[in-house]
């Protein structure tokens, strides 16, 4: 088939935009592809096809025009859908290297245009091209439209007969419809497919994987299809791309929101607005003036594994996503920021529990207990009926803790103990960041929860509170870690640079370490269980399995080899510091 037999059909509206000279060019076959070197799946003569997915500037144009001219293609097929026109940078591509480019309209899909081609060839049967076109064009008026999510995989499956559902890194379904495990199973593979689509078998039938957008995979969305389309995977790059302009519309206001929010945490943290002015801008977000609220940092870890955006505007769209999209994540000086009120903390978990049974309804337990089984939903229900009750408790316990000059990070800590919420909160990040690093463990994140706030005044003491417990999470190498767990010897640790931390304990412990691998020895572990067990001999021999008297030799090697006096406080405090920050 010649290109100028291609662009003579008039239902394709194709035209050229370089390559005068070769209308008479003939073609084998038409290969779609989006990605940024597909030499090696090439055999010379075709009609190429692609979405422009790959491209982020002039250089990814040349380099793929290049690529298709030493393949010995017949011409290229540009689609306009995700760029919404053809980049003057490819046509002078194409030209340089005297290579026939085609603009493809929006409304006419890569699978129909192969579809003709392939039956102009031959090898298939003759397609209805006006009904193809005219289930792609209803898609896409859909969307254009602002037609939701959940109803475009309506019309999805009216039109094409394909069921699915979008899923994020962390495995929430984003919209559609999954059951069981599958949202998990799908996120994993997402995570860990070494090239997109990817073709998933599960106990539910086949889906194939495809990339929403080009957001790093940490924080994207998977477009799952109920059905093998690896063979026909235009139609998926099709659909994923309207998936992604619904998303993109949604972003926009977001957009938004992000600042807002970015505004009202600056100031808040640079004391450089009043009391009434941060409470009206906390109100603009969403906040009410009495909602309880807690302060999450984020921030990504292993900047030399990471490709996409800096490291703390993608700790804020992967806080984002696990979060369900429920809140903004502002961008800090060293990671993101977000406030997150009790009413998302419990949307979140409603979700969570949305197939259960009635009978297995799930509360958190005012008392800090954590989720416990609440059959009929009948303290749920109590729960919500006292809500003005409990945030008049709450206001009490603030005012009482104002008036005896409590620092306003203890005075969280008390907010915290009022309810499960922040618990709550922080079941649901480190579930998720489990599932996210299991799948991708470059992708490491760092996450910081506050105790509960109330008011604009707590902003500030809630993003330190925060901050220091994102930054114990980087020494741990990533995870969630809460405002509970800061306020021992590790936040002393955590405040001290790295450098100085391994010096510390190189200079008390490196005897130890040295004498244990001359002489196949235990006195480090020996050590550790004797501070363990509070300096009891018998406790720390029973642990070890050894002789008491085993114990007191070691112990006495360790004093001699470090210089301490196990009987001193001091020197207690010292070789403890020195082991945990090792």
């Amino acid at each position: 088939m010649r290109i100028r037999d291609l662009l003579a059909i008039e239902g394709l509206r194709l035209t050229l935009l370089s390559g005068e000279d070769h209308l008479d060019r003939r073609f084998t076959g038409a290969h779609i592809t989006d990605l940024p070197d597909p030499g090696r799946y090439l055999s010379g003569g075709e009609l190429v096809l692609t979405g422009l997915m790959w491209r982020h500037g002039p250089e990814d144009s040349r380099r793929f025009v290049e690529i298709l001219a030493k393949a010995k293609v017949a011409a290229l097929g540009a689609g306009r859908a995700w760029l919404g026109h053809v980049p003057d940078d490819l046509v002078e591509a194409c030209r340089e290297h005297d290579l026939p480019l085609l603009d493809v309209p929006v409304e006419v899909s890569f699978r129909t245009l192969s579809e003709v081609v392939e039956a102009r060839l031959g090898r298939n049967r003759v397609v209805d091209l006006r009904g193809a076109l005219g289930r792609h064009r209803r898609i896409v008026a859909a969307i254009a439209e602002g037609t939701g999510l959940d109803d475009l995989f309506a019309i999805i499956a009216q039109e094409l007969g394909i069921t699915g559902a979008v899923v994020s890194a962390s495995g929430a379904v984003v919209a559609g419809r999954l059951q069981g495990d599958l949202p998990a199973l799908l996120a994993r593979e997402f995570l860990a497919a070494t090239r997109l689509p990817h073709l998933v078998r599960t106990p539910q039938g086949p889906f194939t994987l495809f990339a929403v957008d080009r957001s790093h995979r940490a924080a994207g969305w998977a477009l799952a299809l109920g059905s093998d389309l690896l063979d026909h995977a235009d139609t998926g790059f099709e659909l994923a791309a309207c998936v992604a302009l619904s998303r993109s519309r949604t972003e926009e206001g977001r957009r938004v929101e992000r600042r807002l929010a970015e505004e009202l945490i600056g100031l808040a943290c640079s004391g450089a607005a009043d009391t009434a002015e941060l409470a009206s801008r906390l109100r603009t977000c969403g906040i009410g003036t009495e909602e309880p609220y807690a302060v999450v940092t984020a921030a990504v870890l292993r900047p030399g594994a990471m490709e996409g955006p800096d490291l703390a505007t993608l700790g804020g769209q992967m806080l984002e996503e696990l979060l369900d999209r429920r809140v903004v994540a502002a961008r800090g000086a060293d990671g993101a920021v977000a406030l997150v009120p009790r009413h998302v903390v419990e949307a979140i978990g409603a979700g969570s529990t949305a197939g259960e049974e009635p009978g297995d309804a799930v509360e958190i337990d005012g008392s800090g207990g954590g989720p416990v089984s609440d059959p009929g939903g009948e303290k749920a229900a109590e729960s919500r009926a006292d809500g003005r009750a409990d945030r008049e408790h709450e206001r009490r316990v603030r005012t009482a803790a104002e008036s005896m000059h409590i620092h306003p990070q203890v005075r969280a800590q008390v907010h915290g103990q009022m309810n499960g919420h922040v618990q709550a909160l922080v079941h649901t990040l480190r579930e998720r960041v489990t599932a996210l690093s299991a799948g991708m463990p470059r992708a490491q994140v760092a996450i910081g929860v506050s105790a509960w706030l109330t008011g604009a005044s707590g902003i500030r003491g809630g993003a330190e509170e925060a901050g220091h417990a994102r930054r114990l999470a980087e020494t741990r190498g990533g995870g969630v870690v809460t405002s509970d767990e800061i306020y021992t010897h590790a936040l002393l640790l955590a405040t001290v640079p790295a450098e100085v931390r391994r010096s510390f304990s190189d200079r008390i412990l490196v005897p130890l370490f040295a004498y244990d691998q001359r002489h196949r020895s235990e006195l480090v572990r020996t050590l550790d269980v004797f501070l363990e067990c509070a300096g009891s001999w018998h406790t720390c021999a029973e642990r070890l399995h050894v002789h008491v008297n085993t114990v007191r030799y070691r112990i006495r090697r360790v004093e001699e080899l470090t210089g301490r006096d196990l009987g001193s406080m001091a020197d207690r405090v010292d070789l403890f510091l020195a082991l945990r920050a090792n």
